[in-house]
């Protein structure tokens, strides 16, 4: 069964929020909700698709994945350039909507850490542990000239290629080279569905958030993990990140970026999932 064939059984769909739309997926037969997975900024809902899988049928998970605001057909954030708090805020309310009331597992894949810290950061009493996987620093911590260097780099990117010719060139990227045509092709595609303004804001987001600083306010169990392989953020950016939370980095073997999709065993035993994905990659 391909990807895009396993989430045909896993589809989209929609929730009110702060006076907007939060599309999400849902997988596991829990009658509450115990994961929260939040994706980069290439990515969607779809890119924990082997997570979604390998929670279908289970009685003991139920997983939320969100199209975060701006992507897909949720509504994007009413600030021109969003802070962390903005989504943190946007994903408790989107919750409360859902009926989500006990602590989760919340997991954040590269920028969507940065959402995940900032939201267990706020809310302490509803997160039981946080995931980060790659995760993005952000440079709110950098000189105000390379902030703004990096978003314009960023933002002109889009502006050139658009996000077909973005995925053109960073696809290859987010993966190892072992990773397998198939891998490629879906996080190629995933990428190239993202929709432009809410890329911008995510952008933003990224210019001006400070991971560690929110990471030194969280107060319930935290992992850090990554692969050998990831040339996005790389293990030693991980492994400061896993420093400051007073934890050990966890290898996630010899994968790229896009992790959950690459190292989906491995993800999915922290996760507390079936650790073997029912999809041939």
């Amino acid at each position: 069964m391909s990807f895009q064939a396993s989430l045909s059984g896993i589809p989209l769909q929609s929730a009110h929020a702060d006076g907007g739309v939060l599309r999400y997926r849902v997988a596991g037969r829990n009658g509450r909700v115990t994961h929260v997975l939040l994706h980069g900024i290439g990515s969607a809902s779809a890119s924990w698709v082997l997570q979604l899988q390998a929670a279908q049928g289970d009685d003991r998970v139920q997983l939320l994945a969100w199209d975060a605001p701006g992507y897909g057909a949720s509504s994007a954030l009413p600030a021109e350039s969003p802070r962390a708090t903005d989504y943190a805020a946007r994903l408790w309310t989107w919750l409360d909507a859902v009926g989500a009331t006990e602590p989760v597992v919340l997991v954040g894949h590269s920028l969507g850490a940065l959402m995940a810290t900032r939201a267990a950061a706020e809310r302490p009493d509803r997160v039981g542990r946080l995931l980060l996987l790659a995760p993005a620093r952000g440079y709110g911590s950098a000189p105000a000239a390379e902030r703004e260097r990096r978003l314009n780099e960023r933002l002109a990117t889009l502006q050139s290629l658009g996000p077909a010719g973005m995925a053109d060139r960073r696809a290859a990227a987010m993966l190892s080279p072992n990773a397998s045509a198939e891998q490629v092709a879906f996080v190629h595609d995933t990428m190239a569905q993202v929709v432009p303004a809410g890329y911008v804001q995510a952008a933003r987001l990224l210019a001006g958030g400070d991971l560690i600083g929110d990471l030194l306010r969280v107060r319930c169990p935290i992992a850090v993990a990554c692969g050998a392989a990831d040339t996005i953020t790389p293990p030693e950016a991980c492994a400061a990140v896993a420093q400051a939370a007073g934890v050990a980095l966890q290898d996630l073997g010899p994968v790229g970026h896009a992790c959950p999709l690459e190292a989906a065993a491995a993800v999915n035993q922290l996760l507390g999932l079936d650790p073997s994905p029912r999809l041939a990659p």
